[in-house]
């Protein structure tokens, strides 16, 4: 059983750097054919694809980041990490992290093969 959780800070000051960390257990983040992506919804609205990582490390992003979007990876650790600047007020979601074979965007976390439990980022001085 493949499960992911998500680890960071809950409160980001406007123009500082997030850094959230997915930590996965199950499966290896080097798999084969395996998409590991970011999302997030902010209140009210929708959820956002922010973008992806795939086994070989290469990753993709929503334009809608314009540019500040960035995942890293530590495979000793079996870990993802988003990096996000700079940060503004509009940033303020839930982020989760999630796996699909696909590099398919879904509409909703449960078309996904696996998901964390989401971790709640206030942008605010």
């Amino acid at each position: 059983q493949v499960q992911l959780r998500e680890s960071g800070p809950g409160l980001v000051k406007p123009s500082q750097t997030l850094s959230l960390t997915c930590t996965v257990s199950g499966e290896s983040i080097t798999t084969a054919n395996k998409h590991w992506s970011w999302l997030r919804q902010p209140p009210g609205k929708g959820l956002e694809w922010i973008g992806y990582m795939t086994h070989t490390g290469s990753s993709f992003f929503s334009p809608s980041l314009n540019s500040r979007a960035s995942i890293s990876r530590d495979t000793a650790k079996n870990q993802f990490t988003l990096t996000i600047w700079p940060m503004a007020p509009e940033d303020t979601a839930v982020y989760y992290c999630a796996l699909s074979g696909t590099s398919y965007v879904f509409k909703r976390l449960s078309e996904y093969d696996a998901w964390g439990q989401g971790t709640q980022v206030t942008v605010s001085s």
